[in-house]
């Protein structure tokens, strides 16, 4: 019998982020801001997923991506959201919460929970949304420290540490691509290039960056870079791209329509819903029921 999927699962059932990336296909990594979310993820075909600061401040907690939630509020809702996937998980660790000590305790904490990609941003705090308004940075010198404690910080070498710039925004392409050669050579698993604006900046960074393994963001409903599909984004050298949006803002239009419709009187539209029956298979009720019947007599 299969262990029921609303109980944790070992990081070590999971593949490793560098054999999803040895595939030579784009991996797409949609955002889950809840458990179930994660479930259905994996339900619909994909081989991974992210977590992202965006959905969980906007989802969990109805807040901007202003850096309003740290380490506590996100490592418990981590803690949720992979226990109800066997899938591998992608997950933002913000500025790593403060200085070298707070990126060696994130590193650690959400490690401990089964993640096993880890990406660490350059902002300079309060940090927000990438796809939001012109950043600041942080010193180069200071990213590295961070860096490599995150490096230092983790237990398991399988767990795949990305650095995150934001030089784009803040200080134009150049400066992006120069970080992230920065970063590379100190250490880091993977670059994330973050608010990159067309096609024919994705081609220049990823010439530049050529053999590192690339992540970029592609934010539909009002982000930077209008929508690619990422057999191109792949083309051009970015293996891992993140979708911080695409779930959340359907999400969130559903609800909203769904509860016009009950405010009007009128019943739920069958097409638009799952019945009682489909949602207890997604929450694993049939491997509870196993349980049940396997133990209850003694």
């Amino acid at each position: 019998m299969s262990q029921p999927r609303g109980l944790a699962l070992s990081p070590l059932t999971r593949p490793t982020w560098k054999s999803l990336l040895s595939q030579k296909e784009p991996l797409l990594l949609p955002a889950a801001h809840d458990a179930l979310t994660a479930r259905l993820i994996e339900r619909a075909g994909f081989e991974a997923y992210q977590v992202g600061g965006f959905a969980l401040a906007g989802a969990r907690y109805a807040y901007p991506d202003i850096d309003l939630i740290h380490f506590y509020e996100e490592n418990e809702a981590i803690r949720q959201i992979v226990s109800a996937s066997t899938l591998p998980v992608l997950v933002d660790a913000n500025d790593g919460f403060g200085d070298v000590k707070n990126v060696t305790r994130t590193v650690r904490g959400y490690e401990e929970l089964g993640v096993s990609g880890i990406f660490l941003e350059d902002q300079k705090a309060p940090v927000s949304c990438g796809q939001m308004g012109q950043k600041k940075v942080i010193p180069v010198k200071e990213m590295i420290g961070k860096l490599k404690a995150a490096l230092a910080a983790r237990k398991n070498q399988d767990t795949f540490i990305i650095a995150r710039t934001d030089g784009r925004s803040a200080e134009g392409l150049p400066e992006a691509i120069q970080r992230g050669e920065a970063y590379r050579d100190a250490g880091a698993d993977g670059i994330y290039v973050e608010g990159l604006r067309s096609a024919a900046e994705l081609k220049r960074v990823g010439r530049a960056l050529a053999g590192t393994p690339l992540a970029t963001t592609m934010m539909e409903g009002g982000g930077q870079l209008a929508w690619l599909p990422p057999e191109e984004i792949y083309r051009y050298g970015f293996q891992m791209i993140l979708y911080p949006t695409t779930v959340l803002f359907q999400l969130t239009r559903a609800i909203e329509r769904g509860l016009a419709v009950l405010k009007a009187g009128k019943p739920m539209v069958e097409e638009d819903a799952v019945d009682l029956n489909t949602f207890e298979e997604i929450v694993g009720m049939p491997e509870w029921e196993l349980i049940v019947k396997q133990f209850k007599e003694g």
